[in-house]
């Protein structure tokens, strides 16, 4: 006989009353950012996603964005110079 789970509203309740009960709502927050980080690096690790080439990738399209600091302040130091 195949087994299926028909859960209804106050299943839930229970379910979420019971959890609540048992690790309290100091330890609900904490559990749940481990549960979702554990998710995301199991997805990122079946996909083959990493945030580290995510990041690098970010920082090398911005640095491109932007002007050298050096050319910059080279034109501000020539402005700034009083005409001979």
């Amino acid at each position: 006989m195949p087994l299926a789970f028909n859960f209804g509203i106050w299943e839930i309740l229970l379910l979420v009353l019971v959890v609540l009960l048992v690790f309290g709502p100091k330890r609900l927050p904490e559990m749940g950012r481990s549960l979702g980080r554990g998710m995301r690096e199991f997805k990122d690790s079946i996909t083959g996603n990493d945030k580290d080439g995510e990041a690098e990738r970010a920082a090398l399209t911005q640095a491109q964005a932007q002007p050298p600091a050096s050319t910059t302040a080279a034109t501000q130091s020539e402005a700034e110079r009083p005409a001979s």
